[in-house]
């Protein structure tokens, strides 16, 4: 079987990557670039999951993957996952009035699963998708309803809490939509670490080949080499982690929640191992606010617990699995 992007798919990476680093600005945009985001919309990026005959690319959960892995690459300033998968449950429940209007980019969506956290992408929208229990429900924001921004590290997303009349929300699905959501959150987050990894890793290997010490690149010590090593390791784990996740739940395949709460545990904790070598690597620069580095790591640390965190996946993984075990299934 061939795990590689087809044609396609590299050519939706390599017009992404040229979008992005052309356009995007994250110290410039202040949590959101308008200009990036009209740009991102006219290429259609926000229906890639959505069928052709109802306004989207009509392509998977992969393509939707390669974009948020560029997306995290370049720390865009958009709230593209939180619409994204805003739009989703939306389609998937019919609602196509909202549908239609987050393709045209007249609207922004955020997602809130679970409302003891701050939501990113909240004080920007117009409609969000809130897990209740064991439902999915739509709020209306908008103008005047939207929450304020709240404090973060994170400056290229902004954050707020929601605070909605879940009695009167109308709802968009049950459990089995819950679930659904998780997944397809997971992998989000997931893709958009593997992006701020790559690009940390590489910034570090350039950096070790030019700075030089005692007359020599810092490259060419063994200490440095054997972290450059290890990041390689840990994000080529997060690639294939992310791309198998995203295929199985763009496939309904029946390991789709393992495998995208597999994703989600090694990304996090691979992604943080893979700032902290690149913090090591770059010395006292890499800790200035003049460098990029704290831009992918303070992206990183807030993805890392989007949608769950760590731990909360690995025990959903022990619960998944445990349930094939009783029921005589093979866990292999």
């Amino acid at each position: 079987m061939d795990f590689e992007l087809d044609d396609d798919q590299l050519a939706l990476r390599t017009a992404a990557r040229d979008l992005l680093a052309d356009r995007a600005r994250p110290r410039e945009a202040d949590g959101f670039d308008a200009e990036l985001w009209k740009a991102m919309v006219e290429q259609g990026w926000l229906g890639v999951e959505v069928a052709e005959d109802r306004g989207g690319l009509g392509l998977g959960s992969v393509e939707a993957a390669v974009l948020l892995e560029e997306l995290g690459r370049h720390v865009a300033p958009v709230p593209y996952l939180q619409s994204v998968l805003a739009l989703g449950a939306l389609v998937r429940a019919g609602r196509d009035d909202w549908a239609e209007r987050l393709l045209a980019g007249d609207a922004v969506g955020c997602v809130a699963w679970s409302l003891d956290a701050p939501v990113i992408g909240a004080p920007l929208a117009d409609v969000a998708v809130v897990v209740d229990a064991d439902r999915l429900v739509v709020v209306e924001l908008g103008e005047g309803r939207r929450p304020r921004r709240e404090p973060a590290m994170d400056l290229t997303r902004p954050l707020g809490w929601l605070r909605p009349d879940l009695a009167s929300a109308e709802p968009l699905g049950d459990a089995g939509a819950v679930e659904a959501l998780l997944d397809r959150g997971a992998v989000g987050h997931a893709a958009e670490m593997l992006g701020a990894a790559q690009r940390v890793l590489d910034m570090s290997v350039d950096y070790a080949k030019d700075r030089e010490q005692f007359g020599k690149p810092i490259g060419s010590f063994q200490a440095v080499k054997h972290r450059c090593a290890d990041m390689l390791v840990d994000v080529e784990g997060m690639r294939s982690a992310v791309y198998w996740a995203a295929w199985c739940v763009g496939a309904g395949h029946p390991d789709a929640s393992v495998a995208a709460s597999t994703a989600k545990v090694w990304c996090s904790d691979a992604g943080m191992r893979v700032m902290a070598s690149g913090l090591q690597v770059h010395g006292g620069i890499g800790f200035t606010w003049e460098h990029d580095l704290h831009l992918y790591l303070k992206r990183a640390q807030l993805d890392a617990v989007s949608f769950g965190d760590a731990v909360f996946h690995r025990e959903r993984l022990a619960g998944l699995l445990r349930a094939r075990v009783e029921s005589g299934e093979s866990v292999v």
